[in-house]
């Protein structure tokens, strides 16, 4: 098994609808940094593969959910 097929089974499933689900109440307010999006995906107790994708995001802040996309290119829209 290869690491690719690792990452694959760590983050499977995982969509972008699932993503805004878990954590667009981060951006409420303001921009959120990584560590804030993975609390709020943790508050609204994402899956672990949710979580697993998360935190392959830069360290860095984002100003909206849709930032997000830009470092999860390989993450479908939904089922």
């Amino acid at each position: 098994m290869v690491v690719a097929d690792i990452e694959d089974q760590k983050t499977s499933g995982v969509t972008r609808i699932e993503i805004i689900d878990a954590v667009e109440h981060a951006f409420a307010d303001a921009s959120a940094t990584k560590q804030e999006v993975i609390d709020a995906a943790i508050q609204q107790e994402a899956r672990t593969e949710l979580l697993a994708v998360l935190d392959r995001l830069p360290d860095r802040g984002y100003r909206h959910v849709r930032d997000l996309w830009d470092h999860l290119p390989d993450i479908p829209f939904g089922d």
